[in-house]
């Protein structure tokens, strides 16, 4: 059955086409007999408005895009959670996309949205995409970037301290006995694995007889943190770190499943701290401390400072940090 059009719903009332326009856009316009009768036709025939084809026309769209590094992550869960709550409020929806890390598909999704002409978008990006998203912002589609501070003066941003983070894990292990850290996460170039890498490498500087070795698990999820620690509980126990610490709690997760399998005590014989502060973390068969990030207060945040950008193009632009908290649990800490 072909789907109704507009001169459907105005034949089966008995009135013109442009009253029916009137009654979906302007009911003020319209007798509440004729919008009746409208109403009935719309319901009889099943009609369906075309509000995407509208907006395009107009060339406006209230709906909001966003693209995560990964919607498997339950932190960016959260994230996406917090600025929805606070877009909702608004009357605007929210459309998630997901790069899982790859450059292709965040462009995918990036042209997916200009293409829809979207306010705007909220994104946690994979490389450098900055000149792209300056040419959107040109284009009237207003940006906000999540989980990395823009470096871009015309950019608004929210973020976390994540060398800071790092630090914290390292300062905490070193505190619980570790000498020799592992830090697991990958791949290499994500600017956040780096950064807290470069945090931990920072605090295991500072004491002499500590070190940190980096392992790459060229993934952040459950399998790549058991990949990474099959592998390192192969060495003899003197050549393992006596210490755990990776890049998110999902690698964490991946890297306790193996400990447990192995006989290899937690924290008896391996300290193990995480990143995010997911509700796994806390509820694993031995919880596991964690950096925690406030995520959903992070969300909420790039969707204020993105609804201002949509309502006030020439507003300033803002970089918001938030601060890490270490939350110790039985990973690190004796009975």
């Amino acid at each position: 059955m072909a789907m109704a059009q507009v001169r459907d719903v105005a034949e089966r009332a008995g009135v013109s086409p442009a009253t029916v326009s009137n009654a979906f856009n302007h009911p003020e316009r319209v007798s509440a007999q004729t919008l009746a009768r409208v109403q009935a036709a719309v319901e009889e025939l099943g009609y369906i408005r075309n509000d995407a084809a509208r907006q395009l026309r107009a060339g406006t769209n209230p709906a909001v895009g966003m693209v995560v590094l990964d919607a498997a992550n339950p932190y960016f869960t959260d994230v996406a959670h917090g600025a929805e709550e606070h877009l909702t409020g608004l009357g605007r929806a929210l459309l998630l996309g997901n790069s899982a890390q790859q450059s292709d598909r965040e462009a995918t999704y990036l042209n997916l949205f200009e293409e829809q002409r979207v306010a705007g978008i909220l994104i946690a990006p994979v490389g450098n995409v900055l000149p792209r998203l300056r040419r959107l912002k040109r284009n009237g589609i207003s940006v906000v970037i999540i989980d990395r501070k823009a470096g871009a003066d015309e950019l608004s941003s929210v973020s976390v301290d994540d060398e800071r983070g790092g630090w914290l894990a390292a300062d905490h292990l070193i505190a619980q006995g570790a000498r020799r850290v592992g830090v697991i996460g990958g791949p290499g170039n994500l600017r956040q694995v780096r950064q807290r890498l470069r945090g931990a490498q920072q605090r295991v500087k500072q004491t002499a007889s500590a070190n940190v070795e980096f392992l790459d698990s060229a993934a952040m999820d459950t399998a790549a943190g058991r990949r990474v620690t099959e592998e390192l509980v192969k060495r003899p126990r003197s050549e393992r770190p006596d210490a755990l610490f990776a890049t998110n709690d999902l690698v964490a997760l991946g890297a306790l499943q193996v400990l447990a399998r192995t006989g290899t005590s937690v924290p008896n014989d391996m300290l193990l701290v995480g990143y995010d502060d997911i509700e796994f973390a806390a509820s694993a068969t031995i919880p596991i401390t964690s950096i925690r990030q406030p995520s959903a207060q992070m969300g909420q945040h790039a969707a204020e400072l993105l609804q201002r950008a949509m309502s006030e193009p020439d507003s300033p632009v803002e970089h918001t940090v938030f601060q890490p908290e270490l939350i110790a649990r039985e990973s690190t800490l004796d009975g």
